[in-house]
């Protein structure tokens, strides 16, 4: 057995039930679930490792519920920089398709890394481009290397441009292979066990890239399978046009027409949406994921997050790619998601509102009962964030709020199932000057060829 304490934090934001906020405590766990969060007096003297966050905030790993790490390949790509989706998608396609698995591996432990010194210890990836070899199983081997909570995607296109689909047709798949490879992948890696480090997610990737039978037939096989559903929806007008012109209706009625609303089913941007939809999507708990910062950078719209929360819809924070972002950094994220709230809509979304859809608020999407707060059962994820540091200073009336008031900060520990995968704002657990270099040659190559 393995145990862990954290101890001196000035602050502790539990997210818990009753959002406790714990001023000198830590908590204590073993073999990677905690037992005890409280003042330190509470908890016990010793463990296995020993953290004193003296002068550090405490806070639940953050929750990444939508992402496409192989992006990282191509960030602020000069042909792209000024493009909205659809002609950002056009131009990244082929250069995404040349990807290698060496490639995705380190794309994937670059994208992690940086997550995880922004505080994020569970990642979901949307992956939905396989040629040349590449597999998930390159990204779910990268991300136990590095040590982080990862949910990987069995995406999938199979709608080419000479069927009425955006991607080239030499990106897209066969639709019998594509069902046969998400078979075998949840086969191979889903845990559906309390603390899981692995799950699976059938994804396929949008209403202009996939056909009606592979979204009905994956939402069949998802549920015989007790996995989850995932795909972007309503990230632009463009989107809604297709729908329209390819199946007369809009994005949302085409999902609930192919069985694509539930509490199984999340969807990414949701920027789109009428009143109806809304009250839809928190009727049944269809939950969504707000990526502020890739829809800013693409021109797409802001997300109706006051009204999504008033209706009761289950709603998280995504990343969204590296090449739309172009950075990985979930609490800059947060930052983003309070800010934004407040140009056109009303009750604004506070500090604490946009911390707790970053953290309890993603756990609820991905359908997890065991991550998103720190309280005895669930697993041992946390980040915590020095406070003595010029950017808080003056801050410290509310160090909560400061965190995505003041300029976000790197973590400085970052620990996921118990084991510190961040230690004094460095990762640990690989040599990261290595991969950096090998993940620029691959980049170099991709852009070169």
């Amino acid at each position: 057995m393995t145990t862990l304490l954290a101890r001196h934090a000035a602050m502790v934001a539990t997210m818990d039930g009753a959002r406790r906020e714990i001023a000198g405590g830590g908590l204590f766990s073993r073999n990677g679930i905690i037992e005890q969060v409280g003042p330190d007096e509470t908890l016990p003297a010793t463990a296995d490792t020993v953290l004193d966050l003296t002068g550090q905030i405490l806070l639940p790993g953050l929750i990444n519920c939508h992402h496409h790490l192989d992006q990282t390949l191509t960030r602020a790509l000069p042909a792209a920089q000024n493009a909205g989706l659809f002609d950002w998608l056009r131009t990244h396609y082929p250069i995404w398709a040349r990807r290698t698995p060496a490639a995705s591996r380190t794309a994937t432990l670059i994208g992690c890394a940086e997550l995880a010194l922004s505080g994020c210890t569970t990642v979901f990836d949307h992956a939905y481009l396989f040629q040349n070899g590449c597999r998930v199983d390159d990204q779910i081997a990268a991300a136990a290397e590095l040590g982080i909570r990862f949910m990987a995607a069995r995406g999938s296109m199979s709608i080419g441009q000479s069927k009425g689909g955006l991607p080239p047709d030499d990106c897209v798949e066969d639709e019998a292979a594509i069902l046969a490879d998400c078979e075998r992948v949840i086969a191979a890696y889903h845990d559906p066990a309390h603390g899981a480090m692995t799950r699976i997610v059938l994804a396929p990737c949008s209403p202009f890239s996939v056909s009606e039978g592979l979204m009905r037939d994956t939402a069949a096989m998802a549920r015989a399978r007790g996995v989850r559903l995932h795909t972007h929806l309503c990230e632009t007008l463009d989107e809604e046009a297709y729908t329209l012109a390819h199946f007369n209706r809009r994005p949302v009625a085409h999902m609930e027409a192919l069985d694509w609303i539930g509490p199984d089913v999340w969807f990414a941007h949701a920027v789109h949406v009428n009143a109806p939809e809304i009250a839809l999507f928190g009727r049944t708990r269809t939950g969504i994921c707000h990526c502020p910062c890739s829809n800013m950078r693409l021109g797409s719209g802001i997300a109706p997050i006051a009204a999504y929360r008033a209706a009761g819809v289950p709603a998280g924070l995504g990343v969204d790619g590296s090449a739309s972002n172009d950075g990985n950094g979930l609490l800059a994220e947060a930052r983003q998601a309070m800010l934004l709230s407040r140009l056109p809509a009303t009750p604004w979304l506070s500090a604490r509102d946009a911390l707790e859809m970053a953290t309890i608020g993603g756990a609820t999407v991905l359908g997890r009962n065991d991550i998103g707060s720190l309280e005895a059962g669930k697993a041992c994820d946390f980040f915590s964030i020095d406070l003595n540091v010029p950017a808080f200073a003056g801050a410290l009336a509310d160090p909560i709020g400061a965190l995505l008031f003041c300029a976000p900060q790197p973590a400085r520990h970052t620990v996921v199932h118990g084991r510190p995968i961040v230690s004094d704002g460095r990762i640990t657990t690989m040599d990261m000057q290595p991969i950096v270099a090998e993940h620029n040659g691959h980049a170099r190559r991709l852009l070169c060829t």
